[in-house]
């Protein structure tokens, strides 16, 4: 590996796999073995939305958010192309791609392991996840594979905006029911936790730090420093999210095994058809990467919140979402992995 490929990647996102898999299984050991734990941390919860989860999303954004220039913010008008790729994957053909591609799954391929009853309860979470590209996550993923930072803020902006009259027709269409509620509370509060708040305090934190010591010092010395942040938030993350789901996990392994098939299919799918895209379209690697990981991923918070609103927490509809999770970061890692070594693909930015 030469010098460049080294450089800026740490000892926690070489083995970032390792560590993943390590968490996820300490995890759901906790949640068997130490309930009182998830059980104590389940009271700081307010709309559905876990607060310790949503500090520690907090950490992972908040670097990144350093990043954002708002020059470059008001340049990304001048090349809408990678927005185009986002708008057109996520609500054109992703919620539509999800639903055919688990209905397959679950109604004919599975059908000996499935009942026609739980098929349809697994279909229905499938489609919440579907329609809920995501808006934390895609900052990790993008700093993963160095993505540029100002154009991933504008990516998830704008879907957070399409989102909020999109989600609740999509899924009243695509579930055949009327009378879909959004928890608004739910959503919102998501995007003012995982996007609004560590994007103005990374834009104040840039303007004080580069005005006291200049832009040389804050990119050589002052992000440095925060590298490990944003890997240490999503490993402590993700053995807070499945200390919540360990027994779930634990009481249904063939059916979360079925579940992460059509799921995993539908991540690489979609990751595939927006990265293509954007190689056609010849966008530098720095737009094209975030482009395929924001409809890649899914925004697993207002997922699973729905699924419980509408169905109930025990309700296969809400563990459908749950292994969205449970499938998403080890595939996201393998999509980073892949992006990052395919970035001769693309013109120089």
């Amino acid at each position: 590996m030469t010098k460049n490929k080294l450089e800026g990647i740490s000892f926690f996102e070489r083995y970032l796999t390792v560590w993943v898999a390590l968490c996820m299984v300490a995890g759901v050991a906790i949640g068997q073995y130490m309930p009182q734990i998830p059980t104590f941390l389940g009271q700081f919860e307010y709309a559905n939305v876990s607060i310790p989860i949503a500090i520690l999303i907090w950490l992972m954004i908040y670097p990144m958010m350093m990043k954002v220039d708002f020059h470059s913010v008001v340049n990304v008008g001048k090349n809408p192309k990678g927005l185009y790729v986002t708008w057109v994957t996520n609500w054109l053909i992703k919620p539509f791609t999800m639903f055919a591609i688990a209905y397959v799954f679950f109604f004919y391929i599975f059908k000996q392991w499935i009942s026609p009853e739980i098929a349809k309860s697994y279909l229905a979470g499938a489609i919440l996840l579907g329609a809920a590209p995501c808006t934390a996550m895609v900052f990790v993923w993008s700093h993963l594979t160095k993505g540029n930072a100002a154009y991933t803020v504008v990516q998830v902006a704008t879907n957070d905006l399409i989102i909020l009259v999109a989600f609740t027709p999509i899924v009243a269409f695509l579930l055949g029911i009327g009378g879909v509620t959004i928890p608004w509370d739910t959503l919102i509060l998501s995007v003012v936790l995982f996007v609004v708040i560590p994007l103005v305090a990374g834009i104040l934190t840039r303007h004080f730090v580069v005005n006291a010591k200049g832009v040389k010092y804050f990119e050589s010395n002052f992000i440095p420093k925060f590298q490990n942040i944003t890997i240490g938030g999503l490993l402590l993350t993700l053995i807070i999210i499945f200390s919540f789901q360990g027994k779930v996990i634990l009481q249904n392994p063939l059916h979360i095994l079925l579940i992460a098939v059509p799921l995993t299919i539908q991540t690489i799918f979609i990751f595939a058809l927006a990265y293509l895209a954007s190689k056609w379209l010849k966008l530098p690697h720095c737009i094209a990467a975030p482009a395929g990981m924001i409809g890649a991923s899914n925004f697993f918070e207002l997922s699973v919140a729905v699924a419980i609103a509408l169905f109930g927490t025990g309700s296969p509809v809400a563990l459908a979402t749950i292994v969205g999770v449970l499938v998403e970061v080890p595939v996201m890692l393998m999509l980073v992995r892949f992006a990052n070594r395919t970035e001769h693909w693309f013109p120089k930015a």
